[in-house]
């Protein structure tokens, strides 16, 4: 024990990682539920092969973490801490393959200072296990390649395909490999390698029961994640606001020296390819193939395409790598100091709510709404309740009430994995039910005054109530309409 707490104190980089990860693991307990965490919570108790929205993954593994400890929030919040602490150690032993002893603990406390290993410690998304099948994906094909470790092609073909069950563009994991080997001069060899074919091979392999569950469903969760997007990219809009808003959230994300370490040297390895026709080799080669075509890539629609804050994430594995070798002692030292000051605000954000989101994207007011939902309920034992805002409500309210909520499709709108669940609407006909709204942008205590012509078409009589306003600290902090409906007549 003595030798532990020495090699602690006698390593500055280990006692800041150990820091982070406490200051979050203490902060868990005080988290509330996300919408995002109730959704994907959801995926784990109606086991599939796949899901409408994603992969199953992060709903495998809060299912498993749900049955071991219980359902509670705690337990939703300590799988995404534990499997994200699994990736950071993953990245260590990747960034080990890399950097000098020194550069390696700069790498270390880089990764473990950013914003975004927080957001994936508390909140439950499918980037969370791909952020760590990715990084094993690496640790294999690295030693696949560079020590010639036959078995790790077969390993790195198994952690390629766990990473689509998490997400779909993993599939930049084989792109990445493909291109390494096109471009290397040492390793383009490989092409005529056995082990890498089978390597791909595995890697497809894996993913078949995602292609089964998409074939059974007229392929409607690759439908859903390319064709709106693809249409939306070809009208080619320029906008300036979503150009400064990916820069806004990368630095968010990463920190302000970080995600300009990467600016810079993305720029410098452009240039030198460019002008001096200099492709890098070896190793960086190996980090720049699985760091350029998704951070890079995604940073090129940005001036037409809202491109989501995570979607970079990936990227920043062997980024960071690469960051390492360029990052100072004074800029890591900013870096820290930006950190900290995030991280305070942050927890204090959590811990006393100060500054009221107007958005559903929230932790607070779910489990309250859920209990005036259910006194409303209790009024008229014959009603059912349901919402209609993609999955937010329904899901958060899913997981606190008893009784089962239901989402848009009950009045014939597409309600996601909501339309996948098995549910016979035909059982609630004639029954009467309570409609929940969100209103995001909360200003005053009054009713909608409105009522949605939809819910006129699938009930005889819709009333609106008294909204349900939920208080966070003696303040109130968000508003809910509420309509009460009678006879419902599902549309066959």
């Amino acid at each position: 024990m003595d030798t532990i707490t020495t090699f602690i104190k006698n390593n500055k980089a280990i006692s800041w990682i150990l820091g982070f990860q406490l200051f979050r693991l203490l902060l868990l307990p005080f988290m509330g539920l996300m919408p995002q965490d109730a959704y994907y919570y959801l995926y784990g108790q109606n086991l599939s092969f796949c899901y409408f929205d994603h992969p199953g993954m992060i709903g495998y593994l809060l299912r498993f973490f749900t049955d071991v400890f219980g359902q509670s929030i705690f337990a939703i919040k300590f799988a995404d801490f534990v499997i994200t602490s699994i990736t950071l150690l993953s990245f260590y032993k990747l960034a080990s393959y890399f950097l000098s002893k020194e550069k390696l603990q700069r790498a270390f406390v880089l990764v473990a200072s950013t914003i975004f290993i927080s957001i994936l410690s508390f909140n439950s998304t499918p980037d969370v296990p791909l952020l760590l099948f990715w990084t094993l994906s690496l640790i294999c094909l690295y030693k696949a390649i560079f020590e010639d470790k036959k078995m790790f092609w077969i390993l790195g073909g198994i952690a390629m395909g766990l990473a689509f069950h998490s997400k779909y563009t993993s599939l930049l994991l084989q792109i990445g490999l493909i291109a390494f080997v096109i471009f290397s001069n040492k390793y383009r060899k490989l092409l005529l390698s056995p082990w890498f074919w089978l390597s791909l091979l595995i890697s497809a392999a894996v993913t078949l029961p995602v292609w089964y569950w998409n074939y059974q469903n007229e392929f409607a969760s690759f439908a859903f994640q390319t064709s709106e997007r693809t249409s939306s990219i070809t009208e080619f809009k320029f906008s300036s606001k979503y150009f400064f808003g990916a820069i806004g959230h990368q630095m968010f994300l990463l920190l302000p020296v970080l995600f300009l370490i990467f600016i810079t040297f993305t720029f410098k390895y452009f240039k030198r390819a460019l002008l001096r026709f200099k492709i890098p080799q070896g190793k960086t080669l190996f980090l720049l193939v699985f760091f350029i075509p998704t951070f890079v890539g995604f940073f090129a629609l940005t001036p037409i395409y809202w491109v989501k804050l995570n979607w970079m994430m990936p990227s920043y594995i062997t980024g960071i790598i690469l960051a390492g070798m360029f990052v100072t002692k004074k800029l890591l030292k900013i870096q820290i100091i930006f950190s900290i000051v995030f991280h305070v605000l942050f927890s204090i954000q959590i811990l006393f709510y100060v500054a009221p989101i107007k958005s559903d994207d929230t932790w607070v007011g779910w489990k309250e709404l859920a209990l005036k939902t259910e006194k409303l309920q209790q009024k008229d034992i014959n009603t059912f309740v349901f919402s209609d805002d993609n999955y937010k409500t329904s899901a958060c309210l899913n997981f606190f009430m008893k009784e089962k909520v239901y989402a848009q499709n009950i009045i014939g709108k597409p309600a996601l994995h909501f339309d996948y669940l098995g549910d016979d609407l035909s059982i609630l006909k004639g029954k009467n039910a309570i409609f929940i709204d969100s209103d995001k942008r909360f200003k005053d205590n009054e009713k909608l005054g409105e009522i949605n012509p939809l819910l006129k078409t699938y009930f005889k009589e819709v009333i609106e109530l008294k909204p349900i306003i939920i208080k966070i600290n003696k303040n109130q902090s968000r508003k809910f309409w509420v309509f009460y409906c009678t006879d419902y007549q599902p549309k066959k």
